[in-house]
């Protein structure tokens, strides 16, 4: 049995979901990678939210200020008694952290992940639609942001340095944490140095989810996948990846599922790898040449 429940906790399934799809009191929010797909057919009532626009400042590369998500929550029709149901494609990669940011911004408790994402519901052949669906905007007002669930530079190096017990846990591919490859094909936000934060543990973040159809492993297995790299909750967990997105899926999981205190770095390596000065591990050895 997996990890979702019917309606209850930070999960749902597709088969609850289905049955709710005319329930007023329920938004579906979709945050996908691939542009496009929503407009392309979407679960019906179903709003969209661009991860990169949308819930980033472009400019300073930063998260949506507070006025910003603000707005955005008022126009999706979002408050705080409002149950908000994520979901996206590649297994909910950026549902996730669009679950990050609502987190920050005061909304957890109603803000759940649709179990299986698109993946599941595309492939149980489940109703889609392709016109958005109106909503009223709501007045929501947005909480003091929570920075306890946001790591910084400051506190990465603190571990680094040992002024922090914190577990940094790397959730990029294996490849990237040795140091073969500096950022996997076809992504623009690079890093100059190759490798990984000193002291950090490695689980590709994909490694929680069955491959099949997307769904969340149970979670006694999710317990003892990342006891058996020390993350076992004993000590505050830092999750980091290239840009903090699939970082925020392993800190959706940690945190949410498993109840243990969690930080996301988004600075990630494309942050720490490219300070100057900064001590880091590079196994295998490659160097930016340039190209």
């Amino acid at each position: 049995m997996g990890a979702a429940w019917a309606n209850g906790g930070p999960l749902v399934t597709t088969e609850w979901l289905e049955q709710n799809l005319a329930n007023p009191t329920l938004r579906i929010v979709e945050v996908s990678v691939e542009p496009g797909l929503y407009e392309r057919g979407h679960i019906p009532g179903a709003q969209n939210v661009v991860w990169h626009t949308d819930l980033v400042e472009t400019v300073s590369r930063d998260i949506a200020t507070p006025e910003k998500f603000q707005a955005l929550a008022r126009k999706l029709g979002l408050d705080k008694d409002t149950t908000v149901v994520l979901y996206g494609d590649s297994n909910n990669w950026f549902a996730a952290w669009g679950a990050w940011v609502f987190d920050i911004y005061g909304l957890r408790d109603n803000v759940k992940l649709l179990d299986g994402g698109r993946k599941k519901w595309e492939l149980e052949k489940r109703p889609v639609a392709t016109n958005p669906a109106p909503v009223k905007a709501s007045g929501f007002t947005v909480s003091q942001p929570n920075r306890t669930l946001r790591a910084r530079l400051t506190d990465v190096v603190n571990v680094v340095e040992k002024k922090s017990d914190a577990r940094i846990l790397d959730i990029r591919s294996p490849d990237e944490f040795s140091g073969k490859i500096i950022a996997p094909a076809g992504f623009q936000e690079l890093a100059l140095r190759a490798g990984h934060i000193p002291g950090s543990v490695n689980l590709p973040w994909a490694r929680a989810v069955n491959q099949a159809d997307g769904t969340i492993k149970p979670v006694e297995e999710l317990r003892k996948l990342y006891a058996e790299i020390g993350i076992d909750g004993s000590k505050p967990i830092i999750t980091t990846c290239r840009i903090g997105e699939r970082s925020s899926h392993s800190w959706f999981i940690l945190s949410r599922l498993l109840g243990y205190q969690v930080a996301n770095y988004d600075g990630s390596w494309t942050e720490y790898g490219n300070v100057v000065g900064l001590p880091i591990n590079n196994p295998a050895g490659t160097v930016w040449s340039g190209k």
